[in-house]
């Protein structure tokens, strides 16, 4: 199995939720790791808390619609630490309403973020590992991508075309020494969840370190191997096989 230790790992939404997660996991495992999120005060907050506890980490503002802001994140990281390992595209949001009532701004909004974001961040990520020969995004591709709910139109269409785009990353990568692999995760005792559905019974949901665990094990599995997709669930997550 690979060592993180040295490695430098982005998490985009790394402010809250399963990117502050999966910050904390790599974090321990030796990774410099950089929270990103469009909340800076929330990214800063995690830094610093990793930082007291003993570990790397810096954070900074990252609104992943915008590309400028994304090309300047990652060259100020290659610039200061040489290198750039990890890529985890975990910021997303949604808008929980009908296909009627979502509008064509809430629309592009959601796909902005939760699919062209994770497009530019890993087109800017190749860019940056293809020079090393190495590095692995990991892209955070939630139940959504395999199944459908009401009140959720543009959500499922940007995480089916997230889990699409990081197989056909994968294809592309391998050729260059990247990997990508595509986490398939199920409910979890987040705000992204918590906030939209109150009344979730939470034995129902999964701890979001659990899905972060599993984001540490396929970034440590031997350089001649990849995992392309993995699925990770709630034992009592009831709208799933």
């Amino acid at each position: 199995m690979q060592d993180l230790k040295g490695k430098v790992a982005l998490v985009t939404g790394g402010g809250q939720g399963l990117g502050e997660a999966i910050c904390r996991t790599l974090a321990e495992a030796g990774a410099i790791v950089i929270p990103a999120d469009v909340r800076e005060e929330q990214a800063v907050k995690v830094a610093e808390s990793i930082q007291a506890a003993g570990g790397m980490a810096a954070g900074m503002k990252l609104d992943v619609q915008q590309e400028q802001q994304a090309e300047q994140v990652i060259r100020q990281i290659v610039s200061q630490y040489d290198k750039l390992d990890i890529l985890v595209n975990n910021a997303g949001i949604d808008v929980t309403t009908s296909v009627e009532e979502l509008t064509i701004a809430d629309w592009d909004r959601i796909i902005g973020v939760n699919l062209r974001g994770p497009f530019v961040m890993s087109k800017l990520a190749f860019e940056a590992m293809k020079d090393q020969r190495s590095g692995h995004i990991v892209n955070i591709t939630s139940t959504a991508a395999k199944r459908a709910w009401a009140n959720a139109t543009a959500y499922h269409a940007s995480k089916w075309g997230l889990l699409g785009l990081s197989h056909a990353l994968h294809v592309e990568g391998r050729a260059m020494g990247i990997k990508v692999t595509a986490v398939v995760n199920g409910g979890m005792r987040t705000p992204f969840i918590l906030e939209r559905f109150p009344d979730t019974p939470l034995e129902n949901l999964q701890d979001p370190k659990n899905v972060a665990e599993t984001v540490r094990y396929v970034l440590t599995m031997p350089a001649e191997s990849v995992i392309p997709e993995i699925t990770v669930l709630p034992m009592r997550e009831t709208s799933w096989p």
